[in-house]
């Protein structure tokens, strides 16, 4: 294999930032055109347009990353998840990552730690640390001055990932059989120990066997047991009985007829009291309208179509 883990004939993306000095890039692409032997197989993305640019899935067998020299390239969850789609299954992603050694204050920039959790979170497996070292003096500047970073522990790490030998979305058939085991018990049936079942088991010999104790299920019930229940024990309570004010909607017990009766034969209420005196003191709406006066609490039979509250 290789410099790179490049072999011919391979197709290559090759991921570059910002922070990647010129030169450096051409160098590298030239470098990998020479190491694959064909052209139009090498492509070159700034990491910031990589999903952009429209690649089709699986396009490519190695895709390099921040490995330009002094490239202080930061790869976030986007990226590294249109990495995995690009990716071929059974591809390589090769990267370079300036991280911090401490607790990682700076939002920017990834711990040593967190690293590889990324790649993984993104759908890569097989993730590990190739190498880790301590920055040049350009990767340090260059890290100053496009990541604003001024502490001084700081690492370079080289890591990488394979996308999984299947596409995402892809589908297998499951080859299971259903096929009935043989076995000395019937199908379907578990095989019984014959000690158990000889246990459990008894036969006419043993029920005449004086030494066999059998209870005559009869003996078992009481005087009580024999009583036949009242009738009235039997029924379900009412809905009054239950405490109920509203009758059930399918009431059986005689609370619905007895709740409409009572709506029936209930005086309406008077909202202003004057309802006796007659016509001239009565509401608008009074159902008394049109009756002569009467004395108050004298019982007044209305039509069903004039109850309603005055």
């Amino acid at each position: 294999m290789g410099e790179y883990g490049v072999t011919p004939g391979q197709h290559v993306a090759i991921i570059w930032d910002s922070s990647s000095p010129v030169e450096a890039l051409k160098d590298l692409v030239d470098k990998i055109q020479a190491l694959v032997g064909t052209e139009n197989r090498v492509s070159v993305e700034n990491i910031n347009q990589l999903s952009q640019s429209a690649h089709r899935e699986s396009s490519f067998d190695v895709v390099l990353s921040g490995v330009v020299p002094g490239s202080a390239a930061q790869h976030s969850a986007e990226v590294l998840a249109e990495v995995a789609r690009i990716l071929k299954p059974g591809g390589r992603l090769l990267m370079k990552e300036p991280v911090v050694t401490g607790s990682g204050n700076n939002s920017r920039i990834k711990t040593a730690a967190k690293l590889p959790t990324a790649l993984t979170l993104s759908g890569l497996v097989e993730v590990k640390e190739l190498q880790k070292e301590e920055l040049t003096p350009e990767e340090a500047q260059s890290v100053q001055q496009h990541l604003g970073y001024q502490g001084n522990d700081l690492l370079l790490v080289q890591i990488e990932g394979r996308k999984p030998h299947f596409e995402v979305g892809s589908s297998s058939q499951l080859k299971l059989s259903f096929a009935k085991k043989p076995g000395p018990s019937a199908p379907g049936k578990p095989s019984v120990d014959a000690a158990t079942a000889k246990l459990w088991t008894l036969s006419a010999n043993d029920m005449n066997d004086e030494e066999m104790d059998l209870l005559d299920s009869d003996e078992l019930l009481d005087s009580e047991d024999l009583k036949k229940p009242d009738p009235s024990s039997l029924r379900a309570p009412s809905c009054k009985e239950m405490g109920k004010k509203k009758a059930c909607k399918n009431c059986t017990c005689g609370l619905a007829e007895e709740l409409e009766q009572e709506k029936k034969s209930s005086q309406p209420k008077s909202a202003c009291g004057n309802c006796y005196l007659g016509d001239a003191f009565r509401c608008a709406s009074c159902p008394y309208l049109g009756m002569p006066a009467f004395k108050p609490g004298e019982k007044i039979l209305l039509k069903e179509n004039q109850l309603h509250d005055a």
